[in-house]
Order: structure tokens, then C-alpha cells, then sequence
């Protein structure tokens, strides 16, 4: 049967997603000697299974990699915080301990397009279910899909879509109100504290009485 309001806890549950939303940055500093398991990361590609898929095709499937000699491959192959192109990141022995590769199976689903909102909702959840096991990660676009495809052996009808960086965060993340027109670029501190400046909500929101005043 189905699941009740009763069943998936969701009385009450939104001031605990948002604390979850708030606590899930993209962290590029982890502990090395926090490692990932197997087991944590089938939690988290389980929970990604559940989410909504365009058309409920579910093309998507999940390469989990927690050994540290196919991690190490894996971060080889992936740039990380392309807006501080000043900074190397990871630093050195801060790097994830574990890496799910979202890929979409072309013979579930052939547009690599299409599906791209299912990679993201994807990836979302991953990211949600890590930080609810006090982890955390962070997307990655930034990768040569041939070099991983190839790296991991994967055959022709999976394509790399984006990397997720799992670990446990070494680092501290500020999130920041901005006023409209004020730089929305995230920065580092001289104490490496990440800032994350965000648009408030007045200027993200919009209504019928809003549109007409424009």
C-alpha cells in the first residue's frame, strides 16, 4: 500500500527538511578518516530511487565508489569551485572519502537533455539523506564524461552525467542575505571560512500583485 501522512513522519516535518536543506552545502574540505560505507551510500542511491522521475522513466543508475584506490581515481578526474579559480580544491589531504557518478542508461531513457531534471532531483536527495547521516558533499559538473566512463570501465549505453562528492565536512560554510544587485559570488575568508551569499526571499518570490507593480 501507499505511505499515510502518519507513515513518512510529515506532521511537523517541514522545520526539520529545512534545517536539512540549510545544513547541505557544497562542502569542499572533508575529514579523510571519516570513511564512507558501502552501506551509507546504498541509503542514500535508495533514497534517490524513491524521488520523482519525468515520465517515470527512471533512467538513472548510480556508481558508488568508496574504495580509496577507485575515490582516488575518481577526484583525479573532477575540478572543483570553478568561481575561485585561485584556490585548489580540495586542499590537500581533505578530500572526499567516497563519490556516487549519477549516469543515465540510454536504453531506459535516450535524451541526455530531457532527463537532466531527474539528475538534479537525484542529486538533491543524495545530498539530503548524506547530511540526515551527518555527511555531506557536493555536486560536481566539472569532469571530462569520457575520461570517467572510460576510468570506470562503465559500457557505451551509460552516460556520466554528474559526479556527487560523499564525506564527512571539514569545513565551515556561512550562508549570507544579499540585497538585489549586490554580488550573489561565493568567496573564502583569510580564516578559509566559505561564504555563500544568497538572495533573500522578497527578491526570489513572486505573486500577481508583484507582477502588476512592474
Amino acid at each position: 500500500g501507499g505511505l499515510s501522512e502518519m507513515d513518512t513522519g510529515a506532521k511537523g516535518g517541514n522545520r526539520m527538511l529545512k534545517d536539512l536543506v540549510k545544513a547541505n552545502r557544497s562542502y569542499r574540505g572533508y575529514d579523510e578518516s571519516r570513511c564512507v560505507t558501502k552501506e551509507e551510500l546504498l541509503e542514500m542511491a535508495d533514497c534517490a530511487r524513491l524521488a520523482a522521475s519525468s515520465v517515470n522513466r527512471q533512467p538513472l543508475q548510480y556508481y558508488l565508489a568508496w574504495e580509496k584506490d577507485e575515490v582516488d581515481k575518481i577526484q583525479a578526474l573532477t575540478k572543483w569551485a570553478k568561481g575561485l579559480p585561485e584556490l585548489t580544491l580540495p586542499h590537500p589531504h581533505m578530500c572526499p572519502t567516497a563519490f556516487i557518478v549519477i549516469c543515465q542508461n540510454t536504453k531506459r531513457g535516450e535524451s541526455l537533455v530531457r532527463f537532466q531534471r531527474d539528475v538534479g532531483i537525484a542529486a538533491q536527495t543524495i545530498l539530503l539523506a548524506a547530511t540526515e547521516m551527518g555527511l555531506g558533499g557536493c555536486m560536481i559538473g566539472n569532469f571530462g564524461a569520457g575520461s570517467v566512463k572510460e576510468a570506470l570501465s562503465l559500457p557505451e549505453y551509460l552516460s556520466p552525467m554528474l559526479i556527487v562528492a560523499i564525506g564527512k565536512p571539514a569545513e565551515t560554510v556561512v550562508l549570507e542575505e544579499v540585497e538585489d544587485g549586490e554580488s550573489i559570488a561565493y568567496y573564502r575568508d583569510e580564516q578559509d571560512v566559505h561564504h555563500v551569499p544568497k538572495r533573500k526571499l522578497a527578491d526570489v518570490v513572486l505573486d500577481r500583485s508583484m507582477l502588476r507593480q512592474h
